[in-house]
């Protein structure tokens, strides 16, 4: 099942690895590997590409940073064809990602000339551009009967899927809300009427899927293969002004 159905559906330039992760769920499809097993995967991606940042490897750090964003969407790509969905994978998936972008900050501020107050600016920035980029999103998805996996508010632990307890859904939720709470409040309260305006037209979410964090990762690993790491944290920092630009347009003509 795909996350819109094929009328709604527009050019989201931060899933240029969806083919791929196709090909790999595909594969996964009759083995024991479970969408969370893909999950953690990513996740080994992710850390090993901060190891080569650090090491100054700069496209091997590339590589496995797209190759994260590959099997970050290969994880619910094989949910789907195994009809296994979860809010356990949904929320591991999400924790996941917030830890490595934290990492890869991290370590550019150790690698940089960046100050502490920049650094944290630019990953708030970075996190508040995938925050709106999804609250669109996902109001788009439960509008058209797309995945309803994620919902437009996460204010409660959801009830868990079949297949998965209780319990794990609690605790990745409890900290899931630790983590992207504040994102989503202010997101939330810059564009309160998001869920019940028009619908955004396919041209404007093409726009704000370069707030995805797979476009996030591409335009990271571009910057550092062309030798540009000091530039990294500043780019986020401005970059985050189009939250303002892309909210301006939805109120005004949405």
């Amino acid at each position: 099942m795909s996350k819109l159905p094929k009328k709604h559906r527009f050019l989201d330039l931060s899933d240029y690895g969806r083919p791929i992760a196709k090909i790999i769920a595909k594969n996964l499809q009759s083995t024991s590997f479970t969408p969370i097993d893909v999950t953690l995967a990513f996740v080994i991606s992710g850390c090993i590409a901060v190891y080569c940042i650090i090491k100054g490897y700069y496209w091997y750090a590339a590589f496995f940073l797209i190759f994260k964003s590959i099997l970050d969407a290969a994880d619910g790509e094989l949910a789907r064809i195994k009809e296994t969905p979860s809010y356990t994978g949904r929320f591991l998936d999400s924790v996941s990602d917030i830890i490595l972008n934290f990492f890869i900050f991290l370590t550019l501020w150790y690698l940089t000339d960046s100050t502490v107050v920049a650094t944290i600016l630019s990953f708030c920035g970075l996190q508040l551009q995938g925050t709106l980029y999804n609250y669109y999103y996902v109001i788009l998805r439960n509008r058209f009967n797309g995945d309803t996996t994620s919902r437009v508010f996460e204010d409660t632990a959801p009830t868990a899927l079949p297949g998965e307890k209780q319990e794990n859904v609690n605790v990745l939720f409890f900290i899931y809300k630790l983590l992207y709470g504040v994102f989503d409040k202010i997101i939330y309260n810059l564009d309160k009427s998001a869920s019940t305006g028009k619908p955004l037209p396919n041209w404007l979410m093409t726009l704000i899927s370069t707030f995805g964090l797979g476009f996030q990762l591409l335009i990271i690993s571009l910057f550092l293969i062309l030798g540009l790491k000091n530039l990294i944290i500043p780019f986020f920092i401005g970059y985050s002004s189009l939250i303002f630009v892309f909210i301006a347009i939805r109120k005004l003509f949405y």
